[in-house]
Protein backbone atom coordinates (compact mmCIF):
# COMPACT_ATOMS: atom_id res chain seq x y z
CA UNK A 1 0.00 0.00 0.00
CA UNK A 2 1.56 3.26 -0.97
CA UNK A 3 0.86 6.08 1.63
CA UNK A 4 0.42 9.31 0.11
CA UNK A 5 0.72 12.73 2.31
CA UNK A 6 -1.24 15.88 -0.23
CA UNK A 7 -0.04 19.09 0.57
CA UNK A 8 -2.47 21.59 -0.82
CA UNK A 9 -2.92 25.61 -0.55
CA UNK A 10 -6.23 25.79 -2.09
CA UNK A 11 -9.17 24.76 -3.59
CA UNK A 12 -8.09 21.22 -3.49
CA UNK A 13 -9.56 20.28 -7.04
CA UNK A 14 -6.46 18.04 -7.47
CA UNK A 15 -6.60 16.73 -4.35
CA UNK A 16 -10.44 15.82 -4.86
CA UNK A 17 -9.79 13.86 -8.34
CA UNK A 18 -7.07 12.14 -6.50
CA UNK A 19 -9.55 10.77 -3.77
CA UNK A 20 -11.88 10.37 -6.29
CA UNK A 21 -9.37 8.00 -8.38
CA UNK A 22 -8.64 6.32 -5.04
CA UNK A 23 -12.66 4.99 -4.22
CA UNK A 24 -12.86 4.34 -8.03
CA UNK A 25 -9.74 2.12 -8.32
CA UNK A 26 -8.21 4.55 -11.27
CA UNK A 27 -5.16 5.00 -8.51
CA UNK A 28 -4.66 1.17 -7.16
CA UNK A 29 -3.19 -0.06 -3.94
CA UNK A 30 -2.63 3.64 -2.58
CA UNK A 31 -4.24 5.36 0.44
CA UNK A 32 -4.41 9.51 1.47
CA UNK A 33 -2.74 9.35 4.69
CA UNK A 34 -2.90 13.59 5.24
CA UNK A 35 -3.12 16.56 4.06
CA UNK A 36 -0.89 19.78 4.60
CA UNK A 37 -2.18 23.34 4.13
CA UNK A 38 0.01 26.21 4.46
CA UNK A 39 -3.65 28.10 4.29
CA UNK A 40 -6.08 28.17 6.97
CA UNK A 41 -8.88 29.00 4.83
CA UNK A 42 -8.05 26.24 1.81
CA UNK A 43 -11.32 24.52 0.83
CA UNK A 44 -8.85 21.47 0.56
CA UNK A 45 -9.00 20.86 4.32
CA UNK A 46 -12.69 20.34 4.09
CA UNK A 47 -12.06 18.39 1.21
CA UNK A 48 -9.92 15.88 3.46
CA UNK A 49 -12.37 16.20 6.55
CA UNK A 50 -15.24 14.78 4.45
CA UNK A 51 -13.63 11.85 3.61
CA UNK A 52 -12.09 11.45 6.94
CA UNK A 53 -8.29 12.08 6.20
CA UNK A 54 -6.20 14.21 8.59
CA UNK A 55 -6.17 17.48 7.58
CA UNK A 56 -3.35 20.02 9.11
CA UNK A 57 -2.32 23.71 9.05
CA UNK A 58 1.41 24.46 8.93
CA UNK A 59 1.62 28.26 7.98
CA UNK A 60 4.72 30.27 7.89
CA UNK A 61 2.78 32.97 9.25
CA UNK A 62 2.86 31.29 12.80
CA UNK A 63 6.99 31.06 12.59
CA UNK A 64 9.40 33.98 13.48
CA UNK A 65 11.14 32.97 10.64
CA UNK A 66 11.41 31.07 7.39
CA UNK A 67 13.83 28.82 8.38
CA UNK A 68 11.59 27.51 11.80
CA UNK A 69 8.93 27.03 9.19
CA UNK A 70 10.83 25.02 6.82
CA UNK A 71 12.11 22.86 9.85
CA UNK A 72 9.19 22.56 11.82
CA UNK A 73 7.35 21.21 7.74
CA UNK A 74 9.84 19.22 7.46
CA UNK A 75 9.97 17.79 10.84
CA UNK A 76 5.97 17.26 10.69
CA UNK A 77 6.38 15.43 7.25
CA UNK A 78 8.95 13.10 8.46
CA UNK A 79 6.73 11.96 11.41
CA UNK A 80 3.63 10.87 9.12
CA UNK A 81 6.34 8.91 7.20
CA UNK A 82 4.62 8.76 3.78
CA UNK A 83 5.96 6.75 0.99
CA UNK A 84 4.67 9.62 -1.52
CA UNK A 85 4.16 13.71 -0.96
CA UNK A 86 1.96 14.89 -3.74
CA UNK A 87 1.81 18.86 -4.39
CA UNK A 88 -1.82 19.47 -5.03
CA UNK A 89 -1.85 23.23 -5.95
CA UNK A 90 0.48 23.67 -3.24
CA UNK A 91 2.47 27.55 -3.27
CA UNK A 92 4.70 26.58 -0.83
CA UNK A 93 8.06 26.78 -1.84
CA UNK A 94 9.39 22.77 -0.53
CA UNK A 95 12.56 23.45 2.36
CA UNK A 96 15.84 22.32 0.29
CA UNK A 97 15.86 19.43 3.73
CA UNK A 98 12.88 18.35 2.72
CA UNK A 99 13.74 17.48 -1.11
CA UNK A 100 16.39 16.10 0.38
CA UNK A 101 14.90 13.42 2.61
CA UNK A 102 12.37 12.65 0.56
CA UNK A 103 14.34 12.67 -3.26
CA UNK A 104 12.75 11.40 -5.79
CA UNK A 105 9.30 11.28 -3.58
CA UNK A 106 7.91 14.38 -3.93
CA UNK A 107 5.99 14.81 -7.53
CA UNK A 108 4.09 18.48 -8.70
CA UNK A 109 1.38 18.97 -10.80
CA UNK A 110 1.77 22.22 -13.05
CA UNK A 111 -0.70 23.47 -15.55
CA UNK A 112 1.54 23.94 -18.27
CA UNK A 113 3.88 22.02 -20.83
CA UNK A 114 7.27 22.36 -18.99
CA UNK A 115 9.35 23.82 -20.38
CA UNK A 116 7.06 26.62 -21.45
CA UNK A 117 5.37 28.82 -18.88
CA UNK A 118 7.51 27.47 -15.65
CA UNK A 119 9.25 28.88 -12.47
CA UNK A 120 9.41 31.37 -9.86
CA UNK A 121 6.13 33.34 -10.55
CA UNK A 122 4.49 31.12 -12.71
CA UNK A 123 1.20 29.79 -10.68
CA UNK A 124 -2.86 29.75 -10.91
CA UNK A 125 -4.34 32.11 -13.63
CA UNK A 126 -0.37 33.67 -14.25
CA UNK A 127 0.31 30.66 -16.16
CA UNK A 128 -2.75 31.02 -18.57
CA UNK A 129 -2.55 34.36 -18.71
CA UNK A 130 1.20 33.72 -19.85
CA UNK A 131 0.09 31.27 -22.08
CA UNK A 132 -2.64 33.06 -24.05
CA UNK A 133 -0.26 36.50 -24.21
CA UNK A 134 2.41 34.75 -25.99
CA UNK A 135 -0.70 33.32 -28.31
CA UNK A 136 0.31 29.45 -28.17
CA UNK A 137 -1.97 27.13 -29.80
CA UNK A 138 -1.30 24.01 -27.51
CA UNK A 139 -0.77 24.10 -23.42
CA UNK A 140 -1.35 21.57 -21.36
CA UNK A 141 -0.29 20.01 -18.04
CA UNK A 142 3.07 18.66 -16.08
CA UNK A 143 3.76 15.56 -13.67
CA UNK A 144 7.38 15.88 -12.19
CA UNK A 145 9.43 15.20 -9.18
CA UNK A 146 10.06 17.95 -7.46
CA UNK A 147 14.41 19.19 -6.93
CA UNK A 148 15.62 22.25 -5.28
CA UNK A 149 14.68 24.18 -8.06
CA UNK A 150 10.91 25.69 -9.11
CA UNK A 151 9.31 23.48 -11.74
CA UNK A 152 12.90 21.89 -12.67
CA UNK A 153 12.82 18.25 -11.56
CA UNK A 154 12.53 15.35 -13.93
CA UNK A 155 9.52 14.52 -16.03
CA UNK A 156 6.59 12.28 -15.50
CA UNK A 157 3.96 12.57 -17.72
CA UNK A 158 2.72 15.41 -19.65
CA UNK A 159 -0.76 16.02 -21.65
CA UNK A 160 -1.64 18.55 -23.92
CA UNK A 161 -4.78 20.40 -24.19
CA UNK A 162 -5.79 22.98 -26.96
CA UNK A 163 -6.38 26.75 -26.58
CA UNK A 164 -9.42 27.78 -28.44
CA UNK A 165 -10.34 31.04 -29.84
CA UNK A 166 -11.85 33.33 -27.61
CA UNK A 167 -10.27 31.81 -24.40
CA UNK A 168 -9.86 33.36 -21.23
CA UNK A 169 -7.72 32.74 -18.51
CA UNK A 170 -10.29 31.40 -16.08
CA UNK A 171 -11.60 29.13 -19.53
CA UNK A 172 -8.35 27.91 -20.10
CA UNK A 173 -7.23 26.88 -16.55
CA UNK A 174 -10.84 24.92 -16.01
CA UNK A 175 -9.63 22.92 -18.87
CA UNK A 176 -6.53 22.21 -18.22
CA UNK A 177 -7.61 20.66 -14.97
CA UNK A 178 -10.77 18.75 -16.57
CA UNK A 179 -8.48 17.65 -19.47
CA UNK A 180 -4.91 17.23 -18.30
CA UNK A 181 -4.36 17.95 -14.51
CA UNK A 182 -7.23 15.68 -13.36
CA UNK A 183 -6.10 12.83 -15.43
CA UNK A 184 -2.33 12.61 -15.13
CA UNK A 185 -1.92 12.79 -11.59
CA UNK A 186 -3.83 10.26 -10.42
CA UNK A 187 -2.53 8.11 -13.02
CA UNK A 188 0.95 8.96 -12.13
CA UNK A 189 0.38 8.05 -8.63
CA UNK A 190 -1.17 4.97 -10.07
CA UNK A 191 1.73 4.30 -11.75
CA UNK A 192 4.44 4.94 -8.97
CA UNK A 193 1.92 2.61 -6.94
CA UNK A 194 2.25 -0.37 -9.44
CA UNK A 195 6.02 0.26 -9.65
CA UNK A 196 6.18 1.20 -12.93
CA UNK A 197 7.45 5.01 -12.24
CA UNK A 198 10.74 3.85 -9.83
CA UNK A 199 10.93 6.21 -5.96
CA UNK A 200 13.05 7.18 -3.24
Amino acid sequence: MLNVLVMVSGGGTNLQAILDAVDNGDIRNTKVTAVISNNPNAYALERAKNHGIPAEVISPKNYGTREEFNEALTERVKALCPDLIVLAGCLVKIPAQMVDAFRNRIINIHPALIPSFCGVGFYGLRVHEAALSRGVKVTGATVHFVDEGTDSGPILLQKAVDVLPGDTAEGLQKRVMEQAEWVILPKAIDMIAAGEIPIG
